[in-house]
């Protein structure tokens, strides 16, 4: 009886073990989503456009595996906007690339409350 006990604790530790590591991991993307997202605003508004595209790509990527591992309705709007974002900054456009990325922000931090 005591021996099931304590396998019942173990399995259960382990499956709240693992659950909590999803959860850490698509935070964790979510939270690099929003680094370089911000860091391609911030290189946009100086006129960076090679920069932006750069951050955007990569902003893009950690919300993809963000929505990967949990579904967002906001992050998916994220993502549509980071596209933009890189499209704008592979244009050569910054300051459209600005206006995109402050949209996907917008979008990336309410998915990830």
């Amino acid at each position: 009886m005591m021996r099931n006990f304590v396998v019942v604790v173990l399995l259960l530790g382990a499956l709240a073990f693992v659950v909590n590591g999803v959860s850490w991991a698509a935070m964790s993307h979510a939270a690099e989503a929003v680094e370089h997202t911000e860091e391609a605003i911030s290189h946009g508004k100086q006129g960076h456009a090679d920069a932006l595209l750069k951050h955007a790509e990569a902003a893009l990527k950690h919300a993809e595996a963000a929505q990967k591992e949990k579904a967002n309705m906001h992050m998916e709007e994220g993502i549509k906007h980071l596209k933009g974002a890189i499209a704008e900054g592979k244009k050569g456009d910054a300051a459209g690339g600005v206006k995109h990325a402050e949209e996907a922000l917008m979008h990336i931090h309410e998915a990830a409350k």
